[in-house]
């Protein structure tokens, strides 16, 4: 016996293809449309964090630019401009090549930040539950936590040493 495929009609073999990319064309097309739905309802999506860092960069760099100093004199605004202008040039030329080679860097971090925040939260909600409780709770609360059945009934606590 040979094992020998049997021949398959190759227009039965097309059908497939164009039903398969019939299908990936139909979701593409809904997606598409799904994303710009939530764009007009939402407002466009923020990029990745590195994106954000160099949009937040560019938009205080064109905002000090254009700041006129009102506490300088007349006659030195305009070079005092020229100095805001040139540092901040500066600046940029110094952060836009770190964003552009490290853009995995700024997810990182935008995550441990999220990270750093949530424990924050954390510990501050337990601290307000101990300030917002009424003192007979907490104390309650600390004696069965701290009470471990046995003798005595002193303030302190039993140490086993067995």
């Amino acid at each position: 016996m040979s094992e020998e495929r049997p021949a398959t009609d190759s227009s039965e073999e097309q059908g497939r293809a164009t039903d398969s990319d019939a299908w990936a064309t139909a979701c593409a097309e809904d997606l598409a449309a799904e994303k710009a739905r939530r764009r007009a309802e939402h407002g466009p999506q923020p990029g990745s964090a590195a994106e954000e860092l160099k949009r937040l960069v560019d938009t205080v760099a064109d905002k000090l630019s254009g700041l006129s100093s009102p506490l300088v004199g007349g006659l030195a605004g305009p070079a005092a401009q020229q100095v805001v202008r040139q540092a901040v040039q500066q600046a940029k030329a110094a952060v836009e090549p770190v964003i552009e080679r490290n853009p995995d860097v700024f997810d990182h971090l935008a995550a441990a930040g999220g990270e750093l925040l949530a424990a924050y939260r954390s510990a501050v909600q337990a601290q307000e539950r101990r300030w917002s409780a009424r003192p007979g709770d907490l104390a309650d609360e600390w004696r069965d936590e701290r009470r471990d059945g046995g003798e005595g009934g002193g303030p302190g606590e039993r140490i086993d040493l067995d």
